[in-house]
């Protein structure tokens, strides 16, 4: 659909903006986002690249004046050339320390700023002493160093979003449930309107297997809505005079009219919108292991800096303190650290994908170890989320088992409803003669009716005998529902002849889905929007000892905080009134078969929908964290040497930490951490 044509996606673009924090890998916090799409990253990673080449044929690397290009005014071609390179290609870090700074956690975008700024300052002022004041003795410049830094820097982010499928926001996609139009009655006949021209009190017109367009009260018409889209709810639900219908759900099978009750901001898809971008930022604020280290970093070098830089004004005076100074500053903005998450999350998003998995968000590889529960919704995520037929039976002596299927098919035949998919389904695979019936009709809220042969039959559910007072078997009604299957009973001129049961079976891998939680001491937790009953009959089955029923989306998502104030919780989902619960989740995980608003609100998707993919990424979660660690401490360990080394602590006894050996240090902890990050394996 498109943005301009949707009211709802209008009056909540501020929440799509602030929801794209999310959808974009939550490696970076909320500051890191203000980083730009891929095509100018790469734009600005080819051209600082180009620059780099003349900087390191100009510079004098670490000191090594004689391996430099030297000729009149070159100094001040280097300049211009740093320059550009300083403010075009450090652009992002500084979008990114901004943010970091505002929020009072400096992470990684803080010391790359803070490493790049510095280098540049010092290598601008030397060139000034050096070549325009002619001051002796000459101070070595870091263009240099700047020019690998943003060219690392950019790299490991490249390689980072590269690894993350930020696909379209959440909230987005909410809006891409409702249609573009809508058959609004005006003077007397109904004409297509657009959305944003709807008004509560219009009636609308929507026929079979279109969309509602917004909330409403229905005045005229009988239907079944399949709501399973928007509430969760895995049966069709009857809708008469009088009934609620969802803006975003189906319309199966019958032409109704409705006077709208809500649009815009107290419609539901607008508040399940709220509660996804709401709960999206405050996802995307937690720091991540990698930006609590540059943090540290950050304030270590600085204090360092600050202290060496005082002490050795008092001792040596500016000359000799500011260039150590500058030294700590820049040595504590490692090239391996840019690498050193980037380059584990490649490796494990690759190895990822080829087990049915699509990793979003890196974050979520390193918090799923702390998991302690695990939230799953019922249809579509532990169950197939599609109705079968699990039996059909004869309740008579003059009709066979086969003989109950063939006319339930024959009545069903022209039906859309989710309950006739089923019948269908299994009368093709059972290859029986199809039958024709006559005078197919609805039966509003109830089933279906036709005649064959001389009789009149009917399919009905149980609400039929009830609203009818007429009798049913109680017993077989309770044998056939008790295993979670809605049941329909077959009438011949209004005395029962059949039933058929028909249930979401459960997933084979659920099972075993369960027990692994289990034996890793995780508590999983089903959350459903589907009634008590099957929901029960489920979990008994799959060895669920917590459940919850009958949830609406805020309900799901209260759940989710409910449980995240006693330890840290995963949500699996597949529906639209799952993407509140996902958003919220410490780890969100989207099962692929299911809407593309789960999938845009989860940080993992299954590709495959098997819940066996779950407990492969809880084990690939577990060793991708394990690597990230040890990265970190070959990217950012080196520090607790190198800096007091810098600071000139061993200065006394003749040690100093001189730029060059400084320069190995970091291509040494570079190639490291890249041959570890090659290590992870499954």
């Amino acid at each position: 659909m498109k943005q301009e044509n949707n009211q709802m996606h209008e009056m909540n673009h501020h929440m799509s903006n602030s929801h794209d924090m999310h959808s974009e890998d939550e490696h970076m916090n909320s500051s890191h986002h203000m980083m730009m799409d891929m095509g100018e990253l790469y734009r600005k990673l080819w051209i600082s690249l180009i620059l780099t080449v003349p900087v390191l044929l100009l510079s004098s690397m670490a000191g090594m004046h004689y391996a430099t290009i030297r000729f009149p005014g070159s100094p001040i071609v280097l300049f211009v050339i740093g320059s550009i390179l300083y403010f075009y290609g450090g652009q992002p870090f500084f979008s990114g320390a901004k943010g970091e700074l505002m929020n009072k956690r400096p992470g990684m975008m803080a010391l790359i700023t803070m490493g790049i700024t510095v280098a540049y300052g010092y290598s601008v002022y030397a060139v000034i002493s050096n070549d325009l004041m002619g001051i002796t003795p000459k101070v070595d410049e870091f263009f240099w160093e700047l020019a690998t830094l943003i060219d690392i820097m950019l790299i490991g982010h490249i390689i980072e979003m590269k690894s993350i499928d930020s696909a379209g926001s959440a909230v987005d996609s909410l809006a891409k449930l409702l249609p573009d139009t809508a058959r609004v009655k005006r003077n007397g006949s109904f004409v297509e309107a657009k959305l944003q021209e709807l008004v509560t009190g219009d009636i609308v017109q929507v026929r079979s297997g279109e969309s509602i367009p917004a909330d409403g009260t229905i005045v005229s018409g009988e239907t079944t809505i399949n709501e399973a889209l928007v509430t969760g709810e895995s049966q069709a639900i009857s809708k008469t005079i009088g009934s609620q219908v969802i803006g975003g759900s189906i319309n199966n099978d019958g032409t109704i009219e409705y006077r709208v009750d809500h649009i815009g901001e107290d419609s539901y898809l607008n508040k399940v919108q709220r509660l996804v971008a709401n709960a999206s930022e405050s996802k995307s604020n937690a720091q991540t292991l990698a930006d609590k280290v540059a943090g540290y970093l950050f304030y270590a070098a600085l204090t360092i800096a600050i202290v060496a830089f005082v002490v050795w004004v008092v001792i040596g005076g500016l000359n000799k303190a500011l260039p150590i100074a500058v030294t700590v500053l820049i040595i504590a903005c490692p090239h391996a650290l840019g690498l050193a998450i980037p380059l584990v999350i490649s490796r494990s998003t690759g190895i990822a994908a080829k087990h049915g998995l699509l990793i979003r968000s890196s974050r979520a590889l390193e918090v799923t170890k702390k998991v302690k529960y695990v939230l799953m919704d019922k249809t579509g995520t532990l169950t197939e989320g599609q109705f079968k037929l699990n039996e059909h039976r004869s309740m008579s002596d003059n009709y066979t088992d086969d003989e109950i299927l063939q006319l339930s098919a024959g009545l069903e035949e022209t039906s859309s409803h989710p309950l006739a998919k089923g019948v269908l389904a299994a009368f093709d695979e059972s290859g029986l003669s199809q039958i024709k019936m006559d005078n197919i009709q609805q039966i509003p809220g109830y089933g279906v009716a036709g005649k064959y042969n001389g009789h009149e039959y009917k399919l009905v559910s149980v609400q039929y005998f009830e609203s009818h007072n007429l009798e049913y078997d109680r017993q077989l009604f309770d044998e056939l529902a008790g295993g979670g299957s809605s049941v329909s009973f077959l009438l011949d001129n209004e005395e029962p002849i059949g039933a058929i049961a028909e249930g979401d079976k459960i997933k084979p891998a659920s099972k075993k889905l369960v027990d692994y939680l289990l034996q890793q001491g995780i508590t999983p937790v089903m959350l459903t929007g589907d009634n008590q009953k099957i929901a029960d009959q489920v979990a008994n089955k799959l060895g669920i000892k917590d459940v919850r029923a009958q949830l609406l989306p805020e309900d799901k998502e209260k759940m989710v905080m409910e449980f995240q104030k006693r330890g840290v919780t995963a949500f699996v989902g597949d529906g639209v009134n799952d993407a509140p619960s996902l958003s919220r989740a410490d780890v969100a995980v989207a099962i692929g078969s299911g809407t593309d608003v789960a999938i845009d609100s989860a940080d993992v998707v299954l590709v495959n929908s098997n819940p066996q993919n779950i407990i492969d990424f809880i084990e690939l979660a577990i060793k991708t964290s394990r690597k990230m660690i040890q990265n970190l401490w070959w990217g950012a360990g080196y520090n607790i040497i190198a800096l007091p080394l810098a600071a000139g602590i061993l200065a006394p006894i003749g040690i100093l930490l001189n730029p060059m050996v400084g320069a190995v240090l970091m291509s040494l902890s570079t190639v490291v951490v890249a041959l570890n990050a090659l290590t992870l394996k499954v």
